[in-house]
């Protein structure tokens, strides 16, 4: 029975999907007058779609508008995936040499389930995880620890014994709150919004020895 295991965020993790996302934010939200560019999306990048659209629109959305402008622009990413989302360099070579050194793996991620289940298909990475998590439905998204908390459940182990893997400022603030040691990269962020842990510029020169320093370190580092 292991102790340790990985809880991976999906978009800018293990998935280059940021140009996707920001072509179907960018064609939703003009059929609504709502302003968006770069640097908005730069902002939400990482939040689920209801924390995205209360900071864009500077208030809590109702159910129909989260709805209807959420089920859209997903409805447009899943259009754009397939030409427009790769793997992220280095993720599928950790992700069989994790596997490989026993360590237990899960996807824990703010996009919607049908988002995460079309981009872990497409790359046939799905055997690769014991559980594979949406905080889309939860009342409050990253920060909040509470999809990285389930995440550890699902794995059977407690929090600080799970290394997540994350690109965003409120990705690495949840593992934190979580009480999770935290491996950051710089894929999507500049380095210096992700905290004082130990941030890499991608994924290419992690190792598995990586993931065992971090997790022998502790939470909070």
């Amino acid at each position: 029975m292991t102790d340790k295991g990985v809880i991976w965020d999906l978009d800018g993790v293990l998935a280059d999907t940021g140009e996707a996302h920001f072509q179907a934010w960018t064609r939703v939200l003009s059929e609504r007058r709502i302003p968006f560019d770069r640097s908005c999306f730069d902002r939400v990048f990482g939040m689920n779609n209801r924390g995205t659209l209360t900071e864009l629109l500077g208030r809590a959305p109702t159910e129909e508008e989260l709805r209807e402008i959420a089920d859209r622009k997903e409805l447009l990413f899943r259009k754009l995936a397939g030409e427009l989302v790769r793997p992220m360099p280095g993720a599928l070579r950790l992700l069989d040499e994790l596997e490989k050194a026993g360590w237990p793996q899960a996807v824990a991620s703010s996009a919607p389930q049908e988002n995460i289940d079309l981009v872990v298909d497409t790359f046939n990475i799905r055997h690769y995880f014991a559980a594979i998590l949406s905080g889309a439905g939860l009342p409050k998204g990253k920060p909040d620890p509470a999809l990285f908390l389930q995440a550890a459940r699902e794995l059977g182990l407690p929090p600080e014994r799970c290394v997540v893997v994350e690109d965003a400022p409120v990705g690495v603030e949840a593992a934190h709150r979580a009480d999770m040691p935290c491996i950051a990269v710089a894929t999507t962020r500049p380095k210096e919004t992700l905290g004082s842990g130990p941030v890499f510029d991608d994924l290419q020169s992690v190792t598995v020895k990586t993931f065992s320093d971090v997790l022998r370190a502790g939470p909070g580092t």
